[in-house]
């Protein structure tokens, strides 16, 4: 377009005066071309207005529908109210695909998240260690008159009781002679021995059986980065003039906070955060009542007082009832008894439950343009 006009002497007059020529700058008319009023460079040479502006860009949209000016290459925007940021460029997607900033706008002005996943939360596994435990040995031997069970009708029952807090060791208390009759009956023709008793000295202990793994790291789908110029100037019309947005960004104000409406011009809302918080946590692990817990002793039995004479031996456990038959009117003179194991029994774990979840926090309000 040619772009200033000269008014020659003659057609301007002041005070009956002709003067020198005039040049006014700006659009010629087709009419001021035909009659020689317009001053138009050699073809080839750029034409420059007064404002300095480029006159190829004055008044044409841009990219994708952008207003222009004469005094931006870029876009023209609104400019950004006050307390919030911008405009600038922003992108958002993938993690893996973050862009640079672009050249025209390379300032990182923000960078947070959006999409925040819940990723179950791995516990370790509760286990629970095993209870003290001790064996107490049976004081209660008997002597029956009837083979076992010895529950016959006339049945004579004859006490071989060790004595109160018996160790074990060789004792003759309450031995029984040989051929002791009881209704007419020898009194030893069975003997029983009662079951060892379990004492549990403690709780079982909870512990971490299996650890749990390493955690991820990025719970967030999506990522956000503004991007800012480094200097912004004003288009024709006092708004402010961006760098044009390349594909995959959009332009943008931004407002620390999620309680902001999105200002005019800028009517798409988005919201990113910069922070997470983990309220994630594990239940402690914790134990049950020990169950299970059993001994076995082994028993011995003598026909005389020294524990020499060995009549009969066997593993008595806590959780059989034990009977042997004897030869009938044995003499029982003496007994020991030995703890041979002890089953502590085990404790059913609990907890090593996930409970919480992750929280965004430090939001950002981006608005816009559509």
């Amino acid at each position: 377009m040619r772009m200033s006009r000269l008014v020659l002497p003659g057609m301007l007059l002041v005070a009956g005066c002709e003067q020198d020529p005039i040049v006014i700058t700006g659009p010629c008319t087709q009419e001021e071309i035909d009659l020689g009023y317009c001053d138009v460079p050699d073809a080839g040479t750029a034409s420059t207005g007064g404002d300095g502006g480029d006159a190829g860009a004055g008044g044409q949209g841009g990219a994708g529908g952008d207003t222009h000016s004469s005094l931006c290459s870029g876009q023209c925007a609104p400019p950004a109210p006050l307390g919030w940021f911008g405009p600038a460029l922003l992108w958002f997607g993938p993690s893996e695909a973050v862009p640079d900033c672009p050249a025209d706008a390379p300032t990182l002005g923000y960078e947070g998240f959006a999409d925040l996943q819940q990723p179950p939360l791995e516990c370790a596994t509760c286990a629970c260690d095993p209870p003290e435990a001790s064996c107490t040995l049976p004081t209660s031997w008997a002597a029956s008159s009837s083979s076992c069970p010895g529950d016959e009708p006339g049945t004579v029952t004859t006490s071989f009781a060790a004595p109160a807090g018996w160790d074990g060791a060789c004792t003759a208390a309450n031995a029984i002679p040989a051929d002791h009759l009881c209704n007419g009956e020898p009194c030893v023709q069975s003997l029983t021995i009662a079951a060892p008793s379990v004492v549990t000295t403690g709780a079982c202990t909870p512990r971490l059986d299996v650890p749990p793994p390493v955690p991820r790291l990025d719970p967030w789908a999506t990522r956000a980065r503004a991007c800012l110029a480094g200097a912004y100037t004003a288009c024709d019309d006092a708004t402010t003039c961006v760098p044009s947005a390349p594909s995959g960004f959009t332009t943008c104000v931004f407002h620390e906070g999620d309680d902001a409406d999105c200002p005019e011009g800028y009517a798409v809302r988005h919201l990113f955060f910069a922070d997470v918080i983990d309220g994630r946590d594990c239940t402690p692990c914790g134990c049950g009542d020990p169950t299970g817990a059993s001994c076995t002793l082994m028993a011995s039995v003598y026909r005389d007082a020294a524990c020499t004479d060995l009549l009969a031996s066997s593993l008595v456990s806590s959780s059989v009832p034990f009977c042997v038959v004897t030869p009938p009117g044995v003499a029982l003179g003496s007994k020991s008894a030995v703890i041979a194991a002890v089953e502590p029994g085990a404790c059913a774990p609990h907890g090593g439950e996930p409970v919480g979840e992750l929280r965004p926090s430090a939001p950002s309000t981006f608005c816009c343009i559509a």
